[in-house]
């Protein structure tokens, strides 16, 4: 497994003079820390929202693209339902985005355009990489957005914890010789998956996985004849509503009957909490551990997912997670856990 540790800082501390500290966002631009933060809106989707409410909690955060598709997360922060919608990335609403009046923007990287126009307003803008992250950058990013905020401690306890379940998965992994294929099903397209440089890649690496679309030089639409002679011996498939597969599909449709995956009954919807547990936000490293359990339940048997579940929402959600609530994370999905 790579060495997840030795990464190059991304988002970086740089002087600024009589300003005091700034932080670079992931495009290199730097913002002041001293800046005024109680007054938060949000452009992007894809786990900001999830990591500027674990940082600041709900109050701050005036508006949002909206959670409705994440239910529970909306349980864990029940006044962001009442916030208003803001639209997100290159589709903003500019006129709930003045109306609000914030002190900071949160956007994404893939709304460049878009995140110029609100500096133009005045309004400073703090640039994620929502859309862009690899491992490196996101626990990069929680540890500039952590200092950003003055959340600096919860940023390393956040890092710390990851470490640790990383760690723990590698020790229990076995050798390199005996680790499973692995296909990750992600996007728009019936098939599709996502090669080294997206997080799909790093979310079956890190589990212990080999990624048999690695090589793939840009995520998006494979063909059935390449997932034929892939032939993985576990396939994940995303839980996004919007998506075009479901394990479903794939076991039922005869084309693909003699992959090892379906004849064995290894096609799963990765969990949903308070986000997809296969995409980048807090919670991801959940996913990976579920990951792991799923192509090493031996190796893996010791690994308590309910229990490091219940102790990540307690310690950086401030929520006790019940049982019936942990079930309804694989609602949809056929799993060992």
């Amino acid at each position: 497994m790579r060495a997840f540790f030795l990464w190059a800082l991304l988002f970086s501390l740089v002087p600024a003079g009589e300003n005091g500290l700034k932080i670079e966002d992931f495009t290199g631009q730097p913002i002041e820390v001293s800046a005024i933060k109680e007054k938060i809106a949000i452009t992007c989707y894809g786990g900001a929202v999830q990591q500027i409410a674990l940082f600041l909690g709900e109050d701050a955060i005036l508006a949002h693209p909206g959670a409705q598709r994440f239910p529970f997360f909306e349980k864990l922060y029940p006044k962001l339902a009442q916030k208003p919608s803001i639209g997100t990335f290159s589709d903003v609403n500019f006129e709930t985005l003045l109306k609000v009046k914030p002190d900071l923007v949160f956007a994404g990287v893939t709304s460049l355009q878009t995140n110029a126009r609100i500096k133009a307003l005045g309004i400073p803008v703090f640039t994620l990489g929502i859309g862009r992250h690899t491992m490196p950058t996101l626990l990069d990013e929680f540890r500039a957005v952590g200092t950003f905020l003055g959340k600096e401690k919860k940023a390393e306890e956040l890092i710390a914890y990851w470490r640790e379940q990383l760690q723990r998965i590698e020790r229990n992994l076995p050798s390199q010789g005996q680790r499973k294929k692995v296909l990750y099903i992600n996007g728009a397209f019936k098939l599709s998956s996502e090669g080294r440089g997206w997080w799909g890649d790093d979310f079956i690496t890190q589990a212990g996985g080999v990624n048999i679309a690695k090589d793939i030089k840009i995520k998006g639409s494979i063909t059935p004849e390449l997932l034929l002679a892939f032939d993985p011996d576990v396939i994940i498939v995303s839980d996004n509503r919007n998506f075009k597969t479901s394990p479903e599909e794939l076991m039922q449709n005869p084309l693909f009957k003699n992959l090892k995956a379906v004849q064995e009954g290894e096609v799963y919807f990765s969990p949903v909490g308070g986000f997809w547990w296969d995409r980048p936000s807090p919670e991801a490293i959940l996913g990976i551990v579920w990951l792991s359990k799923i192509l090493y339940p031996q190796q893996m048997e010791s690994v308590d997912l309910k229990r490091e579940t219940k102790h990540f929402f307690e310690h950086f959600y401030s929520y006790t997670l019940q049982d019936k609530e942990y079930e309804r994370f694989f609602a949809r999905a056929k799993d060992r856990r």
